[in-house]
């Protein structure tokens, strides 16, 4: 699927929340799609899965004005579960472009980004998975500023060891927490965990809300692996103290993304994927109508994303639709928003 000939008809979403912040790097205020060509020696990076050492490429794309673009980039793999060999052979990936070299292009102040990849080789189904994701992304952005901003891409990717091997797939770049932090002015976190009374409730109830929209309980706002930043799958942003901001990412194991590896936590009791379970804190509660109301306001919004993204089958397409008129049945319903969400919040 060639992605450089799609026509994304959206553009410029408005955005809700209670504070608008600054303005988003010149990277991710476009929802074209970029076409960019990394070469690097790809073999080495998916043998060795390397997650400290970086080893060296360059990435190459079009200026504004025409004129190409190159410059180098240290690249090496990121990740916990997509970076296992038996369940992604294409690990997804960190690119470190020198600030030094990108100044005054579209990557100007970018530094480290995280890059989410296609997990599977020559895989059209893997493709859909990620263009899910890249939704996901975009759909949060639209109920909230205080989210990682992303850019679809085209990569024309190039190894360096076997031009035999090259290919072209999508992928996402996510704004980096630096960035992010200097847009909202909330500095990260760099707390193990924290405690639910710690947390903005109002935001933390609308992420969790969130998370029971796409279908995801692979998350954590108050704590992350041993020896880790907080949290899992979340990014604490704020002053010590707090309150504290827990900013979501990863959304490859929810129901609305629906990928082929994903499965829920077997202590949850849930079949699947695709059946929500409210893991929102009691101690937010409270803030339920509140982020209910901002789901509504901007529910033709959240369905604008996937009916007019053309990359997008018709098969994800029609799944991703009918799961959002599940999550809108119930919101409708009082008495389902009270033993669906409300009474499954957790002490």
């Amino acid at each position: 699927m060639r992605l450089t000939a799609v026509v994304l008809l959206i553009s410029c979403l408005p955005t809700a929340g209670a504070q608008t912040f600054g303005d988003a790097d010149p990277l991710f205020r476009s929802d074209e799609v970029l076409a960019l060509h990394i070469a690097a020696p790809l073999t080495t990076l998916m043998e060795e899965r390397p997650d400290e050492e970086e080893l060296a490429g360059t990435a190459r794309w079009n200026a504004a004005d025409g004129s190409l673009v190159t410059v180098a980039v240290d690249i090496r793999t990121r990740g916990n579960y997509r970076r296992q060999r038996d369940v992604c052979p294409f690990a997804p990936l960190r690119l470190d472009f020198r600030k030094s070299e990108v100044e005054g292009t579209l990557f100007d102040a970018q530094d480290k980004l995280k890059l989410v990849t296609h997990c599977k080789n020559d895989s059209r189904r893997n493709q859909q998975f990620l263009l899910r994701e890249y939704l996901v992304y975009r759909m949060f952005n639209t109920l909230s500023d205080l989210s990682y901003r992303v850019r679809l891409l085209e990569i024309t990717w190039e190894n360096t060891e076997d031009p035999r091997s090259n290919f072209v797939a999508p992928g996402i770049l996510i704004e980096s927490d630096e960035r992010l932090a200097k847009r909202v002015g909330l500095p990260p976190s760099t707390l193990e965990r924290t405690t639910a009374d710690t947390l903005d409730p109002a935001y933390t109830n609308l992420a969790a809300i969130f998370h029971y929209f796409i279908g995801n309980t692979d998350f954590s706002p108050m704590a992350g692996p041993a020896g880790d930043t907080c949290c899992h799958n979340s990014t604490l942003f704020g002053p010590d103290g707090g309150p504290y901001f827990p900013v979501p990412y990863d959304f490859d194991m929810s129901g609305m993304v629906n990928t082929d590896y994903a499965s829920p936590n077997p202590r949850f009791g849930i079949r699947d994927v695709q059946t929500r379970l409210y893991r929102g804190r009691c101690a937010h509660i409270d803030y339920t109508a509140q982020s209910l109301a901002l789901f509504r306001e901007h529910e033709a919004e959240l369905y604008a994303w996937i009916d007019y993204l053309d990359a997008l089958a018709s098969w994800p397409r029609k799944d991703m639709r009918g799961f959002m008129d599940k999550f809108f049945r119930t919101i409708g319903d009082p008495d389902d928003v009270q033993k669906q969400i409300v009474d499954r919040c957790v002490e």
